[in-house]
């Protein structure tokens, strides 16, 4: 095997319905997912014993041992290698980084070693399928069922996350009803972003009061993205804390990022592309 190098990127709920509650306890969910131009970055290399280093602006609380997923995912493909990621998405933030980190060592791996990646990744997380598709679709069930969605507009946005994470199992704790309507049956065509951000208006994310009552910073961070200039949706990702604003383009993007970042320094600010 030869060296590898592999791009997680964060991916973002556009929208995040919570349509049923299995016997096991599972949620089901209906959401549109895609994925931003920023992320985690690795570098693997064969190796007598799987090793894992982890740096960057947002390794402190990444474990570097048997219990992350990246080391997880290279066990179950069954190779040793030494792995170095850089952490640039903040922890337990909504953003799908571990399954991300995953996705993009099960890939790298096949790719180095020619092995197949394996079925039955719902064990290693519910968000592993989506990430290894990688680009816009719809995910339901519980992570198991997958459609491309093609043709999604580009969107500029900002992600905000407050530095504090919020825990997923705590979020759905706190969910008050599991049974609610999901997305329309048939995504509509959106002529541009401008369609497709009126039309996510419409959709909801059922994890968001959960996840205010669990850490009520989130509120203080929608309500801090809704009045930047030109934002035209404030939502929350996945299970939070990560918040998103949508702009009509990376001009008035970065500059609300800017402000942001200056009246909140102790927050992760982000102005990216989405879907891109």
């Amino acid at each position: 095997m030869t060296a590898s190098k592999g791009f997680a990127p964060a991916k973002i709920n556009l929208t995040l319905h919570v349509t049923g509650r299995r016997e096991d306890g599972y949620h089901e969910l209906d959401t549109l997912v895609v994925f931003a131009d920023i992320g985690d970055r690795l570098s693997l290399r064969p190796s007598d014993t799987t090793m894992l280093t982890v740096n960057g602006p947002m390794a402190a609380g990444v474990p570097a041992d048997a219990s992350n997923l990246v080391v997880k995912a290279a066990r179950l493909m069954g190779l040793s290698v030494d792995i170095h990621l850089e952490k640039h998405l903040p922890n337990a933030a909504g953003l799908g980084g571990g399954s991300s980190d995953a996705a993009a060592t099960l890939k790298a791996l096949s790719e180095m070693s020619g092995k197949p990646i394996p079925d039955g990744l719902l064990g290693l997380g519910a968000d592993i399928p989506v990430c290894l598709h990688g680009s816009a679709a719809r995910m339901r069930g519980v992570g198991e069922t997958i459609t491309p969605v093609a043709g999604l507009p580009e969107l500029h946005a900002v992600l905000v996350n407050p530095k504090l994470p919020v825990m997923t199992k705590e979020v759905f704790a706190g969910l008050e009803c599991a049974h609610n309507p999901a997305m329309p049956d048939t995504l509509p065509d959106f002529a541009d972003a401008s369609a497709l951000i009126e039309w996510l208006g419409e959709m909801r994310n059922d994890l968001e009061a959960p996840a205010i009552k669990a850490e009520p910073v989130v509120q203080q961070v929608f309500d801090t993205l809704s009045v930047t200039p030109g934002c035209h949706l404030a939502r929350m990702s996945g299970s939070g804390g990560t918040c998103f604003g949508l702009y009509s383009d990376a001009e008035t993007a970065a500059a609300a990022a800017g402000r942001l970042h200056e009246q909140n320094p102790g927050w992760w600010v982000e102005a990216v592309r989405l879907n891109a």
